[in-house]
């Protein structure tokens, strides 16, 4: 199962840098998670300052 990131991000890009299959790219607002690439790994929720990374 994928993991997706609310509204709550703040866009600061923590979350990408832990990506090992790097899916999670800079939105307008928030960053996002290519579903289909996700390996569902978890590194990018527990590196999430504000905790708005979660599984679908």
């Amino acid at each position: 199962m994928a993991f997706k990131i609310s509204d709550a991000c703040i866009n600061c890009g923590a979350c990408a840098a832990q990506c090992p299959v790097e899916c999670i790219a800079a939105g307008d607002e928030t960053h996002v998670i290519d579903a289909d690439a996700c390996l569902s790994c978890g590194a990018c929720a527990d590196t999430c300052p504000v905790g708005a990374i979660a599984e679908e």
